[in-house]
C-alpha cells in the first residue's frame, strides 16, 4: 500500500468521511424512491406515479419574470448521435427559452475530449461559462481548484436525497457539494443472437462471465471469421474507460479501492494479479485470438456501432441508444445492407454485464454533472447567480433530467423515474429496462482531481501499451501504475 504525502492524507480524513456518507443505506439518505426494491419490476411500478410541473417548482428558485443572462456550455449533440436525441435539445433550450424569457442564453455545445480542453484553457484565462455541465469524472478536478462554487440540491429547490447517492459522491470535494447530478449512466451487455447460432452458440444464453466473453469471441471469429467482441482501446478518449473498467473491477482489480463500499484510494491496484487479469483477457481477444476488431485500437463506440449492424460484430458493451443509432443507421442503408443492417436488429439481444469469476458484477456509474463557476473564473468577473440557478433547476427537474437522459442513461433526479414520461420510455425504448437495473452494480470513477487523467489517459495507454506489443501485460501494468503514483503523488487522496 502506498504511503499519503501529509497534506493528502488530512484532506483524505475529510473526503472519506463525506464518501462514507454518500454510499449511506436507502433509510439513512430517505430516497423519494426506494433503492433497496432496484429492478426493472419496481421501475415499472412507479412510472407514472407522479407529476411535475418545472416552471412552477423552477420559479421558486427564480421568478420566472426575471431579467438577466447566461452563459452555459455542456457536451452536445454531434455525428453518430439518434436523431431524437438531437430533437430532446431542441426541444430543452426552446422550453427554457419560453419559460424565462427575459434571460438573455447564450449555449455552447462541445464534443466530450473538447469540452474538457477548452474549459481548461478558458479558467486560466479567467474566460469560463457562467454554468458548466461535465461529464461525471470532470467535477472534483475543477472543484479541488477552486474554480466552482458550492452547489447542492437544496440550493435549487431540490433535495440530495433526491438524487443517487453514487451520483452525489462524483460532485464532492473535502466534505462539500460543489454540483448536482443531471443524469446517471449505466449500460448492459448486447448481443447478435443470429451470430450466435451461425457460430453454434446458444442464441439466449449470452457469456456469464468475461472469462466466457473471451472463449466466444475466439469461436465466433474461429467459425464466422468475424470479430466476436467489439473491444474500444482509443488513446485519450472516454469510451475506453467506461467499456474496459466494467471488465477490470469484475476481475477484482481497479486502480485503487474505488470498486469497494468505502474506498479511501491509498491502494494502487492497477499492477495486482486481479488487475493483470483482466488486461490479459484483453490481451488474449486481441493479439492471441484476434477475435476483435483489427480498429479496436482507434475505435470509439460509434465506430462500432456500423460494424455491429454490419454483423461484423457480435457482443459489446451498449447503452440502449445504440439501438436507436442503428435504427437510423438501418432506415438510411439501400439494398443489401438494409436488409442485413434489419437482420441485425431483429436478433439484437441485451443481457447484465458478465461478472468475473467470483461472480462481481460492475458497471461504470456514468453521466454528467451540472455546475456553477465561481465569478473571478467567469468571462466578465461576474455570474448571474438567478439565471444560473434558473439553469440548473430546469435541467435537474424530474421532467428535464428524466427527458434529456433519453435512450443512454437516466434521470439525475430520482423523482424522475415517477413520471409519466418515464413510462412512456419503457413502453418505448427496448432494452432500458436491463440498463436501468444495472444501476445498484454502478461504480463511480475515483473521486480524485487526477481522474480524467487516469481515465483518459493512463488505462487507454495501458491498453494500448500491452496490445501493441510495446510492452508485456505485466509490464504495462506496472507502467501504468507507476503513472497513477507519479501524478497522484503517491497515492490517492
Amino acid at each position: 500500500m502506498s504511503n499519503y504525502p501529509l497534506g493528502r492524507a488530512l484532506a483524505r480524513g475529510a473526503c472519506v468521511s463525506a464518501l462514507a456518507v454518500s454510499m449511506m443505506s436507502t433509510s439513512v439518505f430517505g430516497q423519494s424512491v426506494d433503492l433497496s426494491k432496484w429492478s426493472p419490476e419496481y421501475v415499472r411500478s412507479i412510472a407514472g406515479t407522479e407529476t411535475y410541473n418545472t416552471a412552477e417548482q423552477c420559479g421558486a428558485v427564480t421568478p420566472l419574470d426575471y431579467e438577466g443572462k447566461l452563459t452555459f456550455w455542456y457536451q452536445g449533440v454531434f455525428e453518430g448521435d439518434p436523431d431524437l436525441l438531437r430533437q430532446y435539445y431542441k426541444d430543452f433550450f426552446a422550453a427554457f427559452r419560453e419559460t424565462y424569457p427575459n434571460i438573455d442564453l447564450q449555449e455552447q455545445a462541445l464534443t466530450y475530449n473538447d469540452l474538457l480542453d477548452k474549459f481548461r484553457t478558458a479558467l486560466l484565462g479567467n474566460a469560463g461559462p457562467m454554468v458548466v455541465r461535465l461529464q461525471i469524472l470532470g467535477g472534483v478536478e475543477f472543484a479541488s481548484k477552486g474554480y466552482l462554487q458550492e452547489l447542492k440540491p437544496e440550493d435549487v429547490g431540490w433535495k440530495t436525497e433526491d438524487f443517487w447517492p453514487g451520483a452525489m459522491k462524483s460532485v464532492m470535494w473535502e466534505g462539500k457539494t460543489y454540483g448536482i447530478p443531471t443524469n446517471n449512466e449505466t449500460m448492459a451487455f448486447i448481443w447478435n443472437a443470429d451470430i450466435f447460432e451461425r457460430a453454434g452458440l446458444d442464441p439466449e444464453k449470452p457469456p456469464a462471465t468475461w472469462d466466457e466473453v473471451v472463449e466466444y469471441s475466439k469461436k465466433i471469429h474461429d467459425e464466422l471469421g468475424i470479430a466476436g467482441y467489439g473491444l474500444v482501446a482509443r488513446k485519450n478518449a472516454g469510451n475506453t474507460p467506461y467499456r474496459f473498467m466494467p471488465q477490470l473491477w469484475a476481475y477484482g482489480g481497479g486502480v485503487f479501492d474505488e470498486a469497494d463500499p468505502n474506498p479511501n484510494y491509498g491502494e494502487i491496484r492497477l499492477d495486482s494479479p486481479e488487475s493483470i487479469r483482466a488486461l490479459q483477457a484483453s490481451y488474449d481477444m486481441y493479439v492471441r485470438d484476434q477475435s476483435v476488431p483489427v480498429s479496436a485500437l482507434t475505435n470509439q463506440q460509434a465506430d462500432n456501432q456500423p460494424l455491429f449492424l454490419a454483423g461484423q460484430v457480435a457482443m459489446m458493451i451498449s447503452h440502449p441508444s445504440d439501438y436507436n443509432v442503428m435504427l437510423d443507421l438501418q432506415a438510411k442503408a439501400t439494398g443489401a445492407d438494409k436488409e442485413t443492417a434489419q437482420t441485425v436488429i431483429d436478433n439484437m439481444r441485451y443481457g447484465l454485464i458478465p461478472t468475473g469469476p467470483d461472480g462481481k458484477r460492475a458497471v461504470v456509474f456514468g453521466g454528467s454533472n451540472i455546475h456553477i463557476l465561481n465569478p473571478e473564473y467567469v468571462e466578465g468577473g461576474e455570474v448571474d447567480e438567478a439565471a444560473a440557478k434558473a439553469m440548473v433547476c430546469f435541467w435537474t427537474s424530474p421532467e428535464w433530467s428524466l427527458k434529456m437522459a433519453y435512450a443512454g442513461s437516466n434521470p439525475g433526479n430520482l423523482n424522475g423515474f415517477k413520471t409519466e414520461w418515464m413510462k412512456e420510455r419503457l413502453d418505448s425504448i427496448k432494452f432500458l429496462d436491463v440498463t436501468t437495473s444495472m444501476l445498484p452494480y454502478g461504480i463511480p470513477f475515483p473521486t480524485l482531481p487526477e481522474t480524467p487523467e487516469i481515465m483518459n489517459i493512463i488505462i487507454p495507454d495501458m491498453l494500448q501499451n500491452a496490445l501493441t506489443g510495446a510492452m508485456t501485460v505485466e509490464e504495462a501494468a506496472a507502467d501504468a501504475a507507476q503513472k497513477v503514483r507519479d501524478v497522484t503523488d503517491g497515492g490517492g487522496l
